[in-house]
């Protein structure tokens, strides 16, 4: 139990639904899902929407969507809403611009966005509501406006720099070239127009026809190659979750192109490591990081569209592997890692379960904030950035190629105790979500923490330099015990990430939910 003379939140305790995402507004509209007879599909898609537009910088429809969803028996569907690259996407023309990798605000960087058909197949295997019911409040806050939220008026504000190189980015999204400030009211009429048309006609409406003949147009005025027939052609696809065994649970998370099994590995290493009794220490936090490492190493080498990867999925999985890259860890010295390939990226995450016990873990993405920063000026669809996973490393499994699904950072996860389910969780934070899952994870079946708690303790994750940079709740003291391991720390005063978590307590029927601190959500139930 935390300390009540301290700032802090309650974990949130309900037995009819809980909600957990990462605005307050899209609680409450997913909670009213819940309560007016939808399930956890329905209030998961009605949330996201609702994000799409009050965080617009996170997430968006221009963008791709993953979920596990667990039956309350412990039946698993996993769902893949991400796109490819247009079919005249080819290696030669990029590494011919002299790119080590895709520029952020390139239309090349634009993959098709996999977000609409996601919600509309989820909501049709597992819904009890159309896409016209999940929509309605989101086309609600696009038409009449939303006010600015805390954390959104903070990201705004790096993002003015990006937003002003696209002039209908600029037009909705910055108020006289200037950011929007806290509790300013920002309205998308044209999305709310396309946010209807998808409602009354369906998913296809957004792959084909009017909007799609403007997504396509927007980008190719801008040199991009991605056009109609690469939108027509897309569909996303449901796909069996894989798993391993941490502290007598089986974590689950999607197959590749996501960076899921990463965290699996992750998961094995720490699972071959002698337990570390003080969350708070240098030796635990120098334990995870380069098991994280090594994760990241696995990661990087071989996770790709599945189509290329030259690895069994299965091998890298299994915990005797987890256990061979366990013996390479020290614990007087570092391992070298260099720096991921793409930064650190913008993301929401939600979890809804039901009444019923079925639970939604849920993530929708831009990958950078605002995406590539290209609006489409007649439909006010901001367009993702995620091309920019792909390598431009030629011969390299991830290398971008036509009709192409890049490695994705994107991960939803679940977890399952004696085969029912048992948290719904998730990480935001681009890179960060792997080694972000093993960190609230561990806090939880190793540390004891309830979900606000797990979310609540401090983070670290290396930058782009290479350096350890720590967030401000860990011990001053643990600096120099980190530096003489070999560790470049630094303190930048960052948030790293975010996240939402529900337990599922099926001995008592009770819900338990937290929702992370660094954003401006909240869970709530009923």
């Amino acid at each position: 139990m935390r300390n009540f003379s301290q700032p802090g939140r309650s974990p949130v305790y309900a037995e009819n639904g809980m909600v957990a995402t990462s605005h307050p507004l899209a609680s409450a509209a997913a909670l009213d899902m819940l309560k007016s007879g939808g399930n956890a599909v329905d209030a998961a898609v009605c949330a996201s929407a609702v994000l799409a537009v009050v965080e617009p910088h996170m997430t968006g429809i221009g963008g791709d969507c993953f979920a596990i969803v667990s039956e309350p028996d412990g039946t698993l569907h996993g769902f893949n809403g991400s796109g490819r690259s247009a079919a005249g996407a080819e290696l030669d023309r990029y590494r011919g611009q002299g790119w080590t990798e895709i520029p952020e605000t390139s239309p090349h960087a634009i993959t098709v966005p996999g977000a609409i058909d996601a919600w509309e197949q989820l909501l049709s295997r597992s819904g009890r509501k159309g896409l016209d019911a999940a929509l309605f409040q989101a086309i609600n806050y696009a038409r009449n406006g939303f006010f600015v939220a805390p954390r959104v008026a903070h990201d705004i504000a790096a993002l003015t720099g990006k937003l002003q190189q696209n002039e209908a980015a600029a037009a909705v999204y910055l108020k006289s070239g200037a950011a929007y400030a806290l509790g300013d009211r920002i309205l998308s009429p044209a999305l709310a127009e396309t946010l209807e048309a998808i409602a009354a006609k369906g998913a296809r409406a957004f792959y084909e026809g009017e909007i799609a003949a403007d997504i396509s147009a927007s980008i190719q005025a801008l040199g991009g190659v991605l056009g109609e027939a690469d939108l027509a052609a897309h569909r996303g696809f449901f796909t069996d979750p894989v798993s391993t065994s941490y502290q007598g649970h089986d974590i689950f998370e999607l197959p590749p192109n996501g960076q899921g099994i990463a965290a699996l590995v992750i998961l094995n290493i720490l699972t071959a490591q002698r337990r570390i009794a003080d969350p708070m220490s240098a030796e635990r936090l120098h334990k995870q990081i380069e098991a994280a490492k090594l994760g990241y190493g696995v990661r990087d080498a071989f996770i790709s569209d599945p189509v290329a990867m030259s690895v069994s999925m299965s091998d890298l999985i299994d915990p005797a592997y987890g256990q061979k890259l366990s013996e390479r860890i020290n614990t007087t010295s570092v391992l070298d890692k260099p720096a991921p390939h793409v930064p650190n990226a913008d993301t929401v995450y939600l979890s809804v379960v039901d009444r019923d016990g079925m639970a939604c873990s849920f993530i929708n993405s831009l990958f950078d904030g605002f995406g590539t920063g290209i609006l489409t000026e007649k439909t006010g669809i901001m367009l993702q950035s995620r091309g920019r996973c792909f390598s431009l490393e030629e011969g390299h499994p991830n290398a971008v190629g036509p009709s192409k699904l890049p490695l994705h950072t994107i991960i939803p996860g679940m977890v399952l105790k004696d085969g029912k389910p048992s948290i719904s969780f998730g990480v935001m934070g681009g890179q960060y979500q792997a080694c972000g899952h093993a960190h609230v994870l561990q806090n939880m079946l190793v540390y004891g923490f309830d979900p606000q708690a797990a979310l609540d303790f401090p983070r670290a994750f290396w930058d782009e330099a290479g350096n350890l940079e720590l967030e401000d709740g860990w011990s001053p003291q643990i600096d120099e015990i980190l530096l003489q391991k070999g560790h470049n720390v630094v303190r930048s005063g960052k948030a790293i990430g975010g996240g939402q978590i529900i337990a599922i307590d099926q001995e008592r029927g009770l819900l338990i939910g937290g929702s992370d601190p660094r954003k401006d959500g909240l869970a709530i139930g009923y």
